[in-house]
């Protein structure tokens, strides 16, 4: 246990060096979805209503903060395609070290660079004039939500990133997580749209996840749906079911690569 915890925390801290080596991936990352809170709050946002009324860019910044955990999967699909595509995956296997500390590693410095994302967003949301207008506590549980969904979404990158081959893969399964992050309650209620694509909306991870720290923040446009009503319940069921589904899955491929 004391070397895995040693070899984990050290492929964590590789990835970290490569951040400061290279800060501009992470900059880009870090204010993409700045400008998208500026773009929708500022650009669209007199155009968009909420239903039930209420301020829009409260409404917006949930869904914002949700959606930053979401694309932070195209940088877990990338780095992992980057350090099979140069050997670096291979020289990993190679080495005496706990095979399983590989995945946990990515997987540490993948949730470090979603805290800093997520503080970096909520600072931009407090400048737009957000607020989180809940208890201390339920604020606290909003943030672990959206750590927990990222963390569930980490498995489902490193696991797309260990099956497809080749950098240029990466770009057509980054295709995949647009879909996911805007068919969702992100940007506008469910109920605005057809009835078949407010279902599937209502019904997508990301929903649950935005609604219910929409309710713990005290912010509107929560919805009256069933899937709403339960969003908690949902919020933490989904990413429980992904991990169960990929972690094991991201293991076993990792496992067959050096077969």
């Amino acid at each position: 246990m004391n070397k895995l915890a040693a070899d984990t925390w050290t492929l964590t801290r590789r990835d970290l060096q490569h951040w400061v080596a290279q800060p501009a991936p992470v900059v880009i990352g870090l204010l993409f979805p700045v400008m998208t809170v500026l773009m929708f709050g500022y650009l669209f946002g007199g155009a968009l209503t909420v239903p039930g009324g209420g301020d829009y860019r409260e409404f917006l910044m949930p869904g914002m903060f949700a959606l930053t955990v979401v694309f932070g999967m195209e940088a877990t699909m990338a780095a992992v395609v980057t350090d099979a595509a140069r050997g670096v995956t291979d020289r990993f296997r190679a080495m005496p070290m706990a095979s399983s500390a590989v995945l946990l590693g990515r997987s540490c410095a993948d949730m470090l660079n979603a805290v800093v994302g997520l503080v970096v967003i909520i600072g931009c949301g407090l400048l737009v004039g957000w607020q989180a207008r809940g208890s201390f506590a339920a604020t606290v549980l909003a943030v672990v939500l959206l750590l927990l969904l990222r963390f569930a979404l980490i498995w489902v990158g490193i696991y797309l990133g260990l099956l497809i081959h080749g950098p240029e893969a990466v770009t057509a399964a980054q295709i995949l997580v647009w879909p996911l992050g805007f068919l969702s309650s992100a940007f506008v209620s469910p109920d605005t749209m057809p009835g078949w694509l407010g279902t599937v909306a209502e019904w997508n991870p990301l929903s649950a996840t935005v609604a219910a720290t929409r309710t713990l923040f005290g912010n509107p446009g929560v919805g009256a749906s069933w899937a709403a009503e339960n969003a908690l319940v949902l919020a933490v069921a989904w990413p429980l079911l992904l991990v169960a589904v990929f972690l094991p899955l991201s293991v076993r491929r990792y496992r067959a690569l050096s077969h």
